[in-house]
């Protein structure tokens, strides 16, 4: 007689850059084990594909994929997580107002959203000429930079690489048409203005953020915190 397999619930989620409704399950300890061994190793690149096939895994294959915004990737884990290990995440928040003292926090993952700006545009008009489609920065993208050492650099290759779509009057180029040399001489000659423009996308596009207050014990001062990103909730 064959042993039966141990079933898992099954939660609803989100996805957060479609809106589209699926159901995920927490990780199993055969997960939690590469996971594991992912984060004793401290490689960024080996943590990045644990979490992504993590969430493939847990999601049947409907989130973590390379080409999936990295904000879709990072909430989706921290709500596997939660049903995985606890909702409760267990924080020691550095405080701003003297740069030493650090204070215990509890975080709920339930309170922890994809926040975006209500003026978000994908679409940004350079001049009177140009407009531009941005996508959004994935996984793939985020891996494709790890080995430049210049973080300067690498901001620049992720939104020069996220240009999606060049609007010229009523033509448009679409980036799989536009060859590297070309997109890289387009970028190049931006002005600051423009470039700006292209910064207040990434600046005001969906991201993993909660704010916080803390209050110092030693000063009483109470100060925000702003938390964003996957890493600030697990650090």
């Amino acid at each position: 007689m064959a042993l039966p397999k141990i079933k898992t619930p099954e939660y609803p989620l989100t996805v957060p850059s479609t809106g589209t409704e699926i159901t995920y399950r927490p990780f199993v300890v055969g997960e939690e084990k590469i996971l594991l061994m992912a984060l004793e190793s401290e490689d960024q690149k080996q943590i990045y594909n644990a979490v992504m096939n993590l969430v493939l895994s847990c999601t049947n294959g409907l989130v973590g994929k390379p080409d999936d915004p990295v904000f879709d990737i990072e909430y989706t884990f921290l709500k596997i997580r939660g049903k995985s290990v606890s909702e409760t995440i267990e924080l020691e928040i550095l405080c701003p107002d003297d740069n030493e003292t650090r204070v215990p926090i509890s975080l709920n993952t339930d309170d922890i959203e994809i926040l975006v700006d209500d003026n978000h545009n994908a679409e940004i008009e350079l001049n009177d000429e140009f407009k531009i489609v941005m996508r959004y920065p994935t996984v793939k993208d985020t891996l494709s930079v790890m080995d430049i050492n210049s973080s300067t650099e690498s901001a620049f290759v992720i939104i020069k690489n996220c240009i999606d779509k060049v609007i010229v009057g009523e033509e448009i180029y679409n980036r799989v048409d536009i060859s590297q040399k070309e997109l890289d001489e387009f970028f190049d000659s931006m002005t600051q203005d423009m470039f700006e423009k292209l910064q207040t996308f990434f600046e005001s596009m969906p991201k993993l953020r909660h704010e916080l207050e803390v209050t110092n014990p030693n000063t009483q001062v109470t100060s925000t915190i702003t938390m964003e990103g996957l890493a600030d909730f697990f650090d």
